[in-house]
């Protein structure tokens, strides 16, 4: 093979593993932040129990601006909807939320990833937030305990 032969051959091989390289460093992108009404300091947080569990930390509401949008199982979200988003329960489990405040629950069901603010272990719609007597803070202490696993 000529010199001119083997340096066309080593040229797209160098372009292909660069193009290889280039494919794989691209991250996909990162969820949106959960919505929230207002933020409260960490040390008012408390610390998530792992999935199955009955967790306890803040709870906040998605946003106006999230209704129509995708959720993680691929529907639209509804603020009117018993929809919530969990980082550890499974989509599709229903769970019962309680205000640690006032002792109003909810059946929520979880359809989406979220919070991704510290501290909170669940974000649920405007028609659960007024269930729980949580629209005007914004956030609530609140116990979150699965009703089934699927």
């Amino acid at each position: 093979m000529s010199d001119r032969g083997s340096q066309k051959i080593i040229a797209q091989v160098a372009l292909l593993s660069v193009l290889g390289l280039a494919a794989c460093s691209q991250a996909p992108e990162a969820p949106p932040p959960a919505p929230t009404a207002s933020a409260k300091p960490a040390s008012q947080a408390r610390e998530a129990t792992p999935a199955g569990g009955v967790q306890k930390g803040e709870a906040s509401f998605y946003h106006d601006k999230f209704h129509g949008r995708t959720m993680a199982n691929g529907e639209a979200f509804s603020q009117q909807s018993d929809s919530a988003a969990s980082k550890t329960l499974p989509l599709g489990t229903k769970a019962q939320v309680k205000n640690l405040e006032n002792g109003r629950t909810a059946v929520v069901t979880i359809e989406d990833r979220g919070p991704y603010v510290g501290g909170r272990v669940v974000d649920v719609s405007k028609s659960t937030a007024q269930k729980l007597d949580m629209v005007d803070d914004g956030t609530a202490p609140v116990e979150v305990q699965p009703l089934n696993n699927r």
